[in-house]
Order: C-alpha cells, then structure tokens, then sequence
C-alpha cells in the first residue's frame, strides 16, 4: 500500500509530515444514515453543520470531530460543507487519523474539485482512485472528464472510462478532436445504444420548446428530425412529409389536429390579463386619456357584442377600409355587427378619406374614432375581448408591443384566431380551425415546418411532418 500512501500524500502538499506513513484506502461499503425526516433533524444539522472559516490543523479538526453529534460520519458530513481550499486539510486530517481514504470521502472531494473548476487536483485524485480502487462508478469517472485539462491527460482518462459515451463525445469536441467525438458518435448508432431516456427526453423538451414559443423548424432540420426517430430501433418510427385539410385533419395518418379555438377557461384568463395589464395597466393613458377611455367603454357597453373590429387607421394604409367593410370581411358575413376604429382626422375630407366613402363606412358598421394623439391598440383590445371568444379583428398590427403581457404562450393562438390579416392577396381568407404548433398525442408527432423563405411574420406553415409509430 506504499504507492496508494505516496499518491494520498501528495494530494495533500504535507509529505514531510507524514510521508512515511502507510495509507490505507478504505474498500466501499453501504452506509444507512438515520432519516433525514426525523423530528429535530434539521434543526441539529443546521447548528452543527457550520464548517470553519479558515483550514485547521490537525488538533483543531480533532476537537471539532469530539464534538460531532455522529462523529463516526463527520468526515463525510464536513467534507459536503467546505470548499476544496479548507477541504484539503479535512483530508489531512482524516488521512493522519485513521490512515485511510474512503472512496466516499474522495469522490466528496472530487465533486468539490470539479464544481471548483481545480483540474490539477481532479487528476491527482485520479491518479488515487485508480490505483486504489479496481473500478470506479459512473459518477465517478463521469466526473473526470468534465475538467478542461490539456490533451495527453484528457486522452488518459478516455481510454479509462470508455463506456461513457456522451461525456466522452462532450469532452472531445471540447478539446478539438472531432474526429474522435464522430467517430463514437457513429459507434452508438451502430450499437443502437444513443437515444437513451437521456436523450429522448432532451429532444422532446427541445421540440416542447418549439411548442410553445410558436417556432417553426427549417426543412433541413425537420429532416434531422424526422432521421432521429426513424434511428430509434425497435420503436418502429416512420416519418412522413404532408399536409392537412382545411378542418385539420392529417393527410398521412388520419389524426385531426388540435383546435385553435380557446376554452372558455382560457379566454377568461386571457380577457383578464389583457384588461389588467394593457387596459388597466400604468402605461395605458400615455396612449389615451382617461375621459376618452371611459367614454369608449360607455359606447361599447351601450352596443350589441361585436363579430368583428377593424382597425380602421391601420387597414387604410393597406387599402381602402371601404372594401373591408363593404365585403363584409370574408365570405359568409352578412348580418354580422362590426366596429371600425379611427381618428378623427378621418372624418374630415381629404385625398385618404373620401367624404362619400366615410359616409358609407358609418351606414355599415358602429364608428369610434379617437383623437389623433390616442393610439389604437387598448381600443381594439378592449372592443374585441369584450364581445366574446367568437370576435375577431382586422388588422395589419401584429400586437408586438403587448406579447408579453399575454400569459402562458398563449399569444400567438388569440391573434391567429381573432385577427384577419390584411394584405392584397388575401382580403377574403378564413381563420384556420386547426392550431399551427407542434403537436404530439404520444404515438404520433405533426411538426409544421418551414418549406419556403417566403413567408410573412403573419403567415403559418403550410406542410407538416408526421411522424407516427407502428404497435
């Protein structure tokens, strides 16, 4: 035990105190601390567990264990509490004491190391264990290739601790040997041993990411996709590119896909944290006036609930609010109530705002129009939440400024419901049924992804991937 002695020693940086004595590495055993739910536990913990504010010597170590609740567990216990500065001297202590290191002890220690980021004692604590011990568990070696070491001591762990693939790969490409890291990488594929639990969960988390923050992959990427689940043997994944029909059905498997339409329960959530936030937020009379804004919520009280609101000011830009509401705003609209927001500017005549055309825009529709310094958006909140979860609007406005104010992700799916995007190719489109996201009903997963760089801000997906599993 002469060598397991000099390289317990060196660890420490006092050999000339007890370089001659003989370490003995002490072989693994079960521990059974008593249950940390006992009553009194924590309080006791907490008033003992007060690890010292500078390294001891070895008397002081000693008083200090003599005085431990559980002293046969006090170098376990106290190596938790300290920092690898004053944790060295604990070691020490121990070492001197008891002439032993456990394997507990060092991985305690080891664990301090590498949170510390002190790679030089990572591996001299390498060097111990591996001479100490015949195999190391997989915390342990997992650890020693975390440090950033250089390359010959790197290279010297990996051809120890081979089975631990992902650290492994991790640690190559960190040290800037990709041949290696691909290499293993196509060694897992061939043993089928990658995509463990591990691995399936990170890449659901990655594509329940995507969910929720309304992301669309690029094709190349849907293509890695769909390849990774069509890797995983034995789970008989088949990925397929389609499309659905206009009431959300997949054309490929059959599976309608999620409605888009809010519950009753979420719009009341919704209505609430807009009213809250941007009606009634502290920021609100920057865009409007007190008097205006209770004036508007007097009309809208006094009016029928609305099927739609177009912003009036906004959609002109675009062409002429006439034709909006002439058309009725989409095919099937006859008898529908609709408020156009504006200012009122637009009633005075000028080359935008034709006299005859506003005449005829307030024969069709319920007309509110601001003052000109007054922004639109709390308006048009206000009108269309208030009417109802069936009400939509009309407008080019995508509602950046209050994203975030909406809660839960849940932005995007009341404006693709309530909004009726306004451009000159498509005055007359409907509102999709179905809810543009990445969905997943446990043996099947549809991804919409982007096919084209032309798509607007506005606009969704028109293709999917499906990727369903055969029982």
């Amino acid at each position: 035990m002469d060598n397991q002695a000099s390289n317990a020693t060196r660890l420490h940086g006092e050999e000339g105190n007890y370089g001659k004595m003989k370490m003995i590495v002490e072989p693994r055993r079960a521990s059974f601390p008593k249950s940390v739910f006992a009553a009194g536990t924590a309080k006791r913990t907490t008033d003992m567990m007060q690890p010292p504010d500078r390294p001891l010597t070895t008397t002081e170590w000693r008083k200090l264990k003599e005085s431990w609740e559980t002293p046969q567990r006090f170098d376990i216990q106290m190596m938790g509490a300290l920092f690898t500065s004053r944790a060295e001297s604990l070691l020490t202590f121990v070492a001197m004491e008891t002439g032993t290191l456990s394997y507990e002890l060092l991985l305690r220690y080891l664990t301090l190391c590498v949170s510390a980021g002190h790679d030089a004692e990572v591996f001299e604590v390498y060097d111990i264990m591996r001479g100490s011990f015949p195999a190391l568990d997989t915390g342990a070696s997992s650890l020693f290739i975390k440090p950033s070491a250089g390359p010959v001591r790197w290279r010297e762990v990996f051809h120890a601790v081979t089975t631990h693939y992902g650290d492994i790969i991790e640690a190559a490409v960190r040290h800037g040997d990709r041949a290696t890291a691909w290499s293993l990488y196509d060694e897992l594929l061939e043993k089928g041993a990658f995509w463990k639990k591990e691995e399936n969960e990170r890449l659901h988390g990655i594509l329940l990411h995507m969910r929720n923050n309304q992301i669309y992959p690029q094709q190349g990427l849907a293509t890695a996709i769909k390849e990774w689940f069509e890797s995983l043997k034995g789970q008989n994944w088949t990925g397929r590119w389609t499309n659905t029909t206009t009431k959300g059905v997949c054309r490929c498997c059959g599976s309608e896909l999620e409605s888009i339409q809010l519950t009753a329960e979420e719009y009341q959530q919704l209505k609430d944290r807009v009213m809250a936030d941007i009606i009634q937020g502290e920021d609100v009379f920057n865009k409007t006036t007190p008097e205006e804004l209770e004036r508007f919520r007097t009309f809208v009280k006094k009016k029928p609930a609305f099927d739609v609101v177009v912003d009036g000011l906004n959609v002109a830009n675009s062409f002429s609010c006439v034709s909006v509401v002439g058309g009725g705003v989409g095919a099937g609209a006859s008898g529908l109530t609709i408020l156009v927001l504006g200012r009122k500017h637009m009633l005075r005549p000028s080359r935008s705002w034709d006299k005859r055309n506003m005449q005829l825009i307030q024969q069709k529709a319920h007309c509110f129009f601001t003052d000109n310094i007054s922004e639109d958006d709390p308006f048009l909140l206000y009108a269309t939440l208030h009417s109802g979860n069936h009400c939509r609007f009309v407008s080019r406005d995508l509602m950046r400024d209050h994203k975030a104010c909406l809660p839960d992700g849940k932005s995007g799916r009341p404006r693709k419901m309530h909004q009726l995007t306004v451009c000159m190719s498509v005055c007359q489109q409907s509102i999709l049924s179905y809810d543009t996201i990445i969905q997943t009903s446990g043996d099947s997963w549809h991804i919409p992804y982007d096919d084209t760089e032309d798509r607007s801000t506005y606009e969704v997906p028109q293709r999917w991937l499906c990727v369903s599993q055969k029982k």
